[in-house]
């Protein structure tokens, strides 16, 4: 009775560790498969150069640095004319209103949707023209929401643009295409003469191994014809 009673404690004890091990491992995996599901934020330049009479994104992406404080953001675009000196408040990206007349039913949402934390707050001009030319700004007041306090950060990102009756190719993205026709050449070039090599290569080891076959069969077959004069002098 007492042996079945300790093995019984025994056992609970066993059940009890292991569940306690179990939960461990199950709190330990949630960060983890909680930082696998939120895309990673990257901050990149807006494109310079805008094709008149099509669609141009203007990028503005500001990543919030402590992903786990949860925050609101707003966006507020600008636009200065080159003869200008001033900005002027043409877009409301969290409401989505168009301020200035000049960009009337040409302004769009392409960033961040559905969501007050914004991290992508870029827009899309329509039917871009000549006088779309000019310094955009965008601005970015992002609330970081603390249990204690509330903490607000501003970041304003600068965009020259330029319109142009079509798209220009810059000389980086031409010796780019260079470089990538002549790496290719290169890398060709260097498969044949390896090809050429190998090649010489197995032909010489096999001209020397049927140059080593002959020299042996010759010895064999001399070697047999002299036994076989030897056993006919004995004889």
């Amino acid at each position: 009775m007492v042996e079945s009673d300790a093995d019984a404690s025994v056992e609970t004890a066993r059940c009890s560790v292991r569940k306690t091990h179990l939960e461990l491992q199950v709190c330990n995996s949630r960060p983890m498969r909680t930082s696998l599901c939120h895309g990673v934020c990257v901050e990149l330049d807006s494109d310079t150069e805008a094709v008149a009479n099509k669609v141009f994104k203007l990028g503005c992406i500001s990543c919030k640095m402590r992903g786990e404080v949860p925050a609101i953001a707003y966006v507020n675009w600008y636009f200065m004319a080159p003869d200008e000196t001033d900005f002027t408040q043409i877009y409301s990206y969290g409401n989505d209103i168009i301020i200035d007349p000049r960009f009337f039913n040409r302004l769009k949402q392409a960033g961040s949707t559905d969501t007050n934390d914004l991290q992508d707050g870029s827009i899309s001009i329509h039917n871009v023209t000549f006088n779309d030319t000019g310094t955009y700004k965008c601005t970015f007041i992002r609330i970081l929401m603390y249990p204690n306090h509330k903490h607000q950060t501003n970041t304003s990102k600068f965009i020259n643009i330029n319109v142009v009756p079509q798209l220009t190719r810059g000389m980086a993205s031409i010796l780019s295409e260079v470089m990538m026709y002549v790496s290719i050449i290169g890398l060709q070039l260097w498969l044949v003469v390896e090809m050429i090599y190998c090649y010489r290569k197995i032909a010489a080891a096999g001209e020397e191994a049927l140059r080593e076959s002959a020299a042996e069969y010759l010895a064999i077959a001399s070697e047999s014809k002299d036994n076989c004069a030897g056993e006919q002098v004995t004889e």
